[in-house]
């Protein structure tokens, strides 16, 4: 991050102040982005599923299954937005029998001998021998039952919604894991923006200080005879003072800094209120730098945009 030009009218730098150690550590922010894998088997079927998430707005849950059991999809969509409140979630579920199962394939012999007797009576039309290959009796329906029929919807869901919970449960423990490096990370860099305000404060004074040495340089340098409180520069000078006034602004900040910090602490999803924040911090910023009338304070907003938009950008990874 680049430093303040000007260094004389503060002993604050953005690194001046180590980060507090404010976090809870019992706090569970999660991140967006997780995987989770899981397998689970009944008697009669084998199921495994693998959850994996990304970065989403809203809670949006994908299921990829068999079309057999396509009815299951609502509620494990429900299973699935009952454990997760933010994030693209696809779940991708692949049921087949377990290794236990029997595996039989049963031929159904009146239906094969009827497709040899056709293939012969397409030989007497024709004129010409045609015999059927192994494909055309695999190919015709109900030759072969390889027994892979549905299985009852709640026999299927004793199978798959196992697996699609524990899958859930690794992805979350993943998020968890990644959410606790983001709270750390975002922790550092809002201890960073308040040394930042903490120079703007301490620098402020010296912008109206500054306006008024110049406005008595440039009435001296005039040549003229003027009262140095005559009530029209003090007016002047008042009224600079009044524009260039960022008090409601800096106390702003320090409420939306400690607002920042209950969320970090809090265990309910926080993403959503934590880009609302990001949103008022940089207008108050914006504010300050458009009464800046100061390089040096002109530069500390620059600074401050800079660090709050890589605090926006985790933001963005936040459940």
């Amino acid at each position: 991050m680049t430093k303040s030009p000007n260094k004389a009218s503060s002993s604050f730098t953005p690194h001046s102040r180590p980060p507090r150690n404010t976090l809870n550590p019992s706090t569970s922010m999660h991140s967006m982005t997780g995987f989770g894998r899981a397998e689970y088997a009944t008697t009669k079927l084998a199921a495994r599923v693998e959850a994996a998430s990304v970065n989403r707005k809203q809670g949006e849950i994908v299921v990829q299954m068999p079309r057999i059991y396509a009815e299951l999809e609502a509620s494990i969509r429900k299973l699935a937005l009952n454990k997760l409140s933010r994030g693209r979630v696809t779940l991708n579920i692949q049921v087949e029998a377990p290794e236990t199962a029997s595996g039989a394939i049963q031929i159904n012999s009146s239906r094969a001998k009827a497709l040899e007797a056709a293939f012969t009576e397409l030989s007497d039309i024709l004129d010409r021998p045609i015999q059927p290959d192994a494909s055309d009796f695999i190919k015709a329906p109900d030759i072969f039952d390889f027994d892979d029929q549905p299985i009852d919807p709640e026999e299927a869901w004793a199978a798959i919604s196992p697996a699609v919970e524990e899958a859930l449960d690794q992805l979350i423990a993943m998020r968890a894991d990644e959410g606790r490096h983001l709270m750390t990370d975002i922790e550092q860099r809002i201890c960073i923006l308040e040394n930042l305000s903490s120079e703007i404060t301490i620098h402020a004074p010296a912008v109206i200080k500054k306006y008024k040495e110049n406005l008595h340089r440039r009435l001296a340098e005039t040549e003229l005879e003027f009262d140095l409180n005559d009530e029209r520069i003090l007016k002047e000078i008042g009224l600079f003072a009044d524009r260039c006034d960022i008090s409601e602004e800096i106390t702003r900040l320090q409420s939306h800094f400690e607002k920042f910090r209950q969320y970090l602490n809090s265990n309910e999803p926080v993403g959503r209120p934590l880009d609302f924040l990001c949103q008022e911090l940089n207008r108050e910023f914006n504010t300050i730098g458009s009464k800046a009338n100061d390089a040096t304070l002109a530069q500390l907003v620059v600074n401050a945009k800079t660090e709050l938009e890589k605090i926006r950008e985790q933001v963005q990874n936040i459940e």
